[in-house]
């Protein structure tokens, strides 16, 4: 599963990760998020120990999602360095979302 991450502790999981982070922006009332939520999750346990991939649900944490201007949800970015380096908006294919994490590794 992939974890969960918070307003409280994203700046420690995400902006402060050494490895490259993955992170699902989301809602459980968004029907294309339930698409994207399992192709988050087998992610995160195929990159587990390589990168960090998480989710954020919208609606209890809104403040990252309005500091990297997350309008639409699913949105999906990518973290570097604690920088946006990627930026997926709604459903894309699991190579999409593989295929920015290897860039970074």
């Amino acid at each position: 599963m992939a974890q969960a991450i918070t307003d409280a502790t994203f700046e420690e999981v995400v902006l402060k990760s050494e490895k490259p982070v993955l992170v699902d922006f989301w809602a459980a009332w968004c029907g294309p998020c339930r698409m994207v939520g399992p192709i988050i999750d087998e992610i995160s346990k195929e990159y587990e120990g390589k990168a960090v991939v998480g989710k954020v649900d919208v609606d209890a944490n809104q403040e990252f999602a309005a500091k990297y201007g997350v309008r639409n949800i699913p949105t999906v970015l990518v973290f570097q360095n604690g920088e946006v380096v990627g930026r997926q908006v709604g459903v894309a294919p699991k190579q999409t979302y593989t295929n920015a994490i290897d860039a970074l590794l």
